[in-house]
């Protein structure tokens, strides 16, 4: 791919004369400026989309797996600093996000497709800073009147501040200006991601069991929902090799929801109809938040996994962590079993030990991973159930 100088200069012209889309894609257009970016983007493999990209440094970076000692350091310190950017970009996702009142907010993974794509084998991976600003390129910001007057007469002015998402429409038309392949490898690795179909290449450990039965004879306290209970559940999830499908929460996957859920779902369960239809039918499914949701969910009299039952509604993974009372940053996460971990758009549950039982995805269903392997942002009490202390 050749791109000259004047058309770039001419295309950077056209866009940046867009009020809307200036503050969009201005930084991105930055960065696809520098020959480095182009060239050794497209040179890594990325323009076939996503099949063609290393799927090693896919899984490096946006599932965090670990680098073997025998990794070049050179390898190693482009990976660490993508896995970097990563967490730098989860965490101005989520802030941004916050500060949205209505619609859909940045779609993190979405961000990193782009950041990836962008950055990855280049000589100049952005620094945390920079990273916040190629985030904050993704949305304007507007200033909210919050004055009122009192009932004594007193104005008590004050004013908040709103993030507006840009058209990412137009995002991908920008970028498609430049080269056409540059938005199809975007978009292939985005929806590869997004649709849980990528490999994960750390520690993974299977369950030996099978069968569908929920055995609640461990449990401490059928009449609470509780954080020992919990994780009693996801480890019989994670024994029974419970599979992965969107938009389930621990039911028996017959066909007709099979059918239901990929008409719902055409990319994260359509595309997988028939690995889904050959692996998990008849058996147990779950997607990530629908784990702990199908344990809170449970009906221990009559066995069977609700809707939006005990008092735990049905909310995304990030809603469950916005909606957290108790939280942090991983690196404060204390060694209480039951606790959640979560990252933009996932999360699992943590069984002690260093480990984590998560849904992952459709390739590998409910598994047990380390939590040292992960890439988990944060940690969260869950907020639809007690915790009870236990002697690890």
């Amino acid at each position: 791919m050749a791109i000259t100088a004047t058309a770039v200069a001419k295309i950077a012209a056209t866009v940046l004369s867009n009020d809307k889309l200036r503050k969009g894609v201005g930084w991105i257009i930055a960065g696809i400026l520098s020959p480095i970016i182009v060239v050794v983007a497209l040179i890594c493999g990325l323009a076939s989309g996503a099949s063609e990209h290393n799927q090693a440094a896919v899984d490096l970076c946006f599932y965090g797996a670990s680098l073997t000692a025998s990794a070049p350091d050179e390898y190693r310190n482009h990976i660490e600093q993508m896995q970097s950017s990563f967490s730098a970009i989860d965490l101005a996702v989520a802030t941004i996000n916050g500060m949205i009142e209505s619609g859909t907010g940045l779609d993190s993974t979405e961000v990193k497709s782009i950041f990836y794509t962008l950055y990855f084998g280049t000589d100049d991976v952005p620094s945390d800073s920079e990273v916040t600003a190629f985030v904050d390129s993704f949305v304007t910001y507007e200033e909210r009147d919050n004055s009122y007057t009192d009932e004594d007469g007193i104005l008590h002015e004050s004013s908040y501040t709103v993030a507006i998402p840009v058209d990412m429409g137009e995002v991908y038309e920008s970028l498609s200006i430049f080269d056409t392949t540059v938005i199809s490898s975007i978009s292939d690795l985005f929806a590869t991601i997004s649709s849980s179909g990528a490999t994960f290449s750390g520690s993974v450990l299977y369950g030996n069991g099978s069968g569908t039965a929920i055995n609640i004879s461990g449990f401490t306290d059928l009449g609470s929902k509780n954080n020992l209970d919990l994780v009693t559940y996801v480890e019989q999830a994670w024994s029974n090799q419970w599979g992965y499908v969107w938009g389930t929460c621990g039911w028996i996957l017959t066909p007709s929801m099979l059918s239901s859920k990929a008409s719902q779902y055409p990319d994260g369960v359509g595309t997988y109809y028939s690995y889904i239809e050959e692996n998990w039918l008849n058996g147990r499914t779950t997607d990530c938040v629908g784990l702990i949701k199908g344990y809170g969910w449970l009906d221990t009299d009559t066995l069977e996994v609700g809707y939006a039952t005990n008092g735990m509604p049905d909310v995304s993974a990030n809603q469950m962590y916005s909606n957290a009372t108790v939280k942090g940053t991983i690196s404060t996460m204390p060694d209480t079993v039951g606790l959640a971990v979560w990252c933009d758009g996932h999360i699992g549950v943590y069984i002690g030990n260093g480990y984590v039982i998560e849904a992952m995805n459709t390739q590998y269903g409910v598994v047990k991973t380390k939590l040292s392997e992960r890439n988990f942002t944060h940690w969260l009490e869950i907020p639809y159930i007690n915790y009870e202390s236990e002697e690890l």
